[in-house]
């Protein structure tokens, strides 16, 4: 989700991803409507989404209904919020208090429902920097208490912690008035790492009101955890692992799937670390990046795909590049297995919004996009009608952008 505290030395750019639990209750399976034959040879017709006036803004999912969810920062650059863009037109959804507040994850959900992280007007009593900083921008990245939030009929509203905690942090929601992330409880770990002092655990929230937290069990011997994704089968995905830097890293010591009360560890590709699911479609196929073996911090990630049938398999970045590209990312899926990420060399000055159709070669949107004169920096999230949004960069400037396919 991040997402995800990942901190990239080489560029400086500190990306965030987390993961998830899943409910205990059996549900039918829900069957998807056929989505359309596109296929990542399309072209597609990119447009710019408005932004409150800041110079860094983003895209970071599209539902079925072409809403568009992420942050814009304001004019000035001193705070972002989180913002939901329709037909176009941009709407503001302002914050619980505090400066800051952004949607990091992709929010499958089609009635009208939006989450995210905002931060209070309360300040943050133990000095945690928690899930946040990384989402933010400008002087206020810290030192308030930030709470999961709701937004529904023009209004958001924060979302119970566990017992003692102060901070939470939500990432999806499904059409079964569920949602999901992450929240602190009153337990001080000797595994955080400072300034992080309380544990938390994977949350599924019960939406109101009033809205109820459940706690979602960790893989057997581990202490932390979070939850990235949520379907409408009620299947969760997420990380599991120690306290640590409060996601992230060591947090992400297994990539696991919660679905009928269980626990499923969805394997590595090698490494202990940074093993993140980012979304989940509706038939169980889980896209996310896991760690290097060679990068305890993050340096370098993998994109991967894991399906029932498959398992977890590496999703390459972009071939014949230079500099080579040795970063890949998948962020979001869809019903048609259509993988949506970037992929990037190993200093993060080449980024690219890729896709990687039915999990196999990627390709770089940016050979598809038309007369756009942006760069597609990134590529955060896929619907069924092959729509994408991410964020674009032009002379230093990163906007939101809507990528809709079109028919030959």
């Amino acid at each position: 989700m991040t997402t995800q505290f990942k901190i990239k030395k080489a560029s400086q750019t500190l990306f965030i991803v987390l993961i998830a639990l899943c409910c205990g209750a059996t549900v039918a399976p829900v069957h998807a409507q056929k989505p359309g034959a596109i296929t990542a040879k399309s072209q597609y017709q990119v447009s710019n989404l408005p932004t409150l006036g800041g110079t860094s803004n983003a895209g970071n999912s599209i539902n079925n209904q072409s809403w568009v969810a992420g942050y814009s920062r304001l004019t000035g650059n001193q705070s972002r919020h989180a913002a939901l863009w329709r037909n176009g037109s941009l709407s503001d959804l302002g914050t619980l208090g505090g400066p800051n507040s952004s949607v990091t994850w992709n929010v499958k959900n089609t009635q009208g429902i939006i989450v995210g992280i905002s931060q209070t007007a309360d300040p943050e009593p133990n000095g945690e920097a928690w899930s946040s900083a990384a989402f933010y921008s400008g002087p206020f990245t810290v030192g308030f208490i930030n709470l999961g939030f709701v937004w529904e009929q023009n209004q958001m509203r924060g979302l119970p912690n566990f017992p003692g905690g102060n901070n939470g942090f939500a990432t999806g929601a499904n059409n079964l008035r569920q949602a999901v992330g992450w929240a602190e409880n009153g337990v001080h770990d000797g595994d955080c790492v400072s300034p992080q002092v309380l544990q938390f655990r994977p949350a599924m929230w019960t939406l109101g009101p009033p809205d109820q937290i459940q706690d979602l069990p960790l893989f057997p011997g581990d202490t932390s955890g979070a939850a990235t994704a949520i379907n409408d089968n009620g299947q969760i995905v997420g990380i599991s692992g120690i306290c640590d830097q409060a996601v992230g890293r060591h947090t992400a010591k297994h990539a696991v799937l919660w679905e009928n009360g269980s626990v499923i560890d969805l394997g590595n590709l090698g490494a202990q670390w940074w093993n993140t699911p980012t979304a989940i479609n509706q038939r169980g196929d889980i896209v996310g990046f896991a760690g290097d073996p060679a990068f305890v911090e993050g340096d370098i990630l993998h994109a991967f795909m894991w399906t029932r049938e498959d398992g977890i398999r590496h999703l390459k970045p972009l071939r014949n590049r230079t500099p080579e590209h040795v970063d890949s990312e998948a962020y979001g899926i869809n019903e048609a297995r259509q993988v949506v990420g970037v992929s990037c060399d190993a200093d993060f000055v080449d980024c690219r919004a890729v896709i990687w159709d039915h999990g196999n070669t990627p390709t770089d949107l940016n050979d598809l996009k038309g007369g756009f004169s942006a760069r597609l920096e990134t590529a955060k999230d896929i619907n069924d009608k092959g729509e994408i949004t991410g964020r674009a960069i032009n002379a230093g400037v990163r906007t939101p952008y809507l990528a809709v396919p079109v028919s030959h």
